[in-house]
């Protein structure tokens, strides 16, 4: 996987650039990131993917609480800042061989508009989390054959061995048992993927302890 360029050389938002996003949504993101190590150990809770209107203005497209949805790039990048008031935000893209799975992913996401957040995180419903997004986009665009992989979700806090406090109020206020072991994807594990280059990182985005570049 490629070092990030500056941030000053990297200026252009593509169709298909994906963004993973630092935010900090209290015990839920800190349980997330606390199970995933993302990019070079980088926290990372959430992920969007660009698409460009007809007049060539970057947006983005979406899982969150409100469902699938396009943001403008504007309001996706200030969602979450750092203390010198930049983005906590990396940029990446797919790399060249893939890219020709762009336009057709775009399609496939926005055939999805409107659709519900997937609250309970099931790979299968038709309903969608934010990286579950990306990866049904791709993988439709692709005949079936995803670019990232799914891998066994856990909720258990890897320092007690039990599960977060927070899924287990969280899944029982559902009525729906927690789907531990089940296949899922979160947006720390899908920026290490292969299929994708890092560009650029736009500010101060919190990262484990320890972790040392390439």
């Amino acid at each position: 996987m490629c070092k990030p360029l500056e941030t000053s050389t990297v200026r252009v938002y593509q169709d298909g650039d994906i963004l993973f996003q630092d935010l900090d949504c209290g015990p839920f993101c800190d349980a997330i990131e606390k199970v995933t190590s993302g990019y070079h150990g980088y926290n990372l809770s959430h992920v969007g993917m660009v698409v460009n209107d007809a007049k060539g203005k970057p947006k983005v497209i979406e899982a969150n609480g409100q469902g699938v949805i396009i943001t403008p790039l504007a309001t996706f990048l200030n969602r979450q800042l750092d203390l010198n008031g930049n983005p906590k935000v990396i940029h990446a893209r797919l790399k060249s061989n893939l890219r020709k799975l762009i336009p057709t992913a775009i399609k496939e996401s926005k055939a999805l508009l409107g659709k519900p957040y997937d609250e309970v995180f099931d790979i299968n419903n038709d309903s969608y989390y934010c990286s579950e997004l990306l990866y049904w986009a791709f993988k439709n665009a692709n005949d079936g054959d995803p670019i990232f992989d799914l891998k066994p979700m856990t909720f258990v806090d890897p320092e007690t061995g039990k599960t977060f406090e927070i899924w287990d109020d969280y899944y029982d206020e559902l009525g729906v048992s927690i789907p531990e072991g089940l296949p899922g994807l979160n947006p720390g594990g899908m920026s290490t993927a292969i299929s994708l280059d890092i560009l650029q990182i736009l500010g101060e985005v919190s990262r484990k302890k320890g972790v040392v570049d390439d």
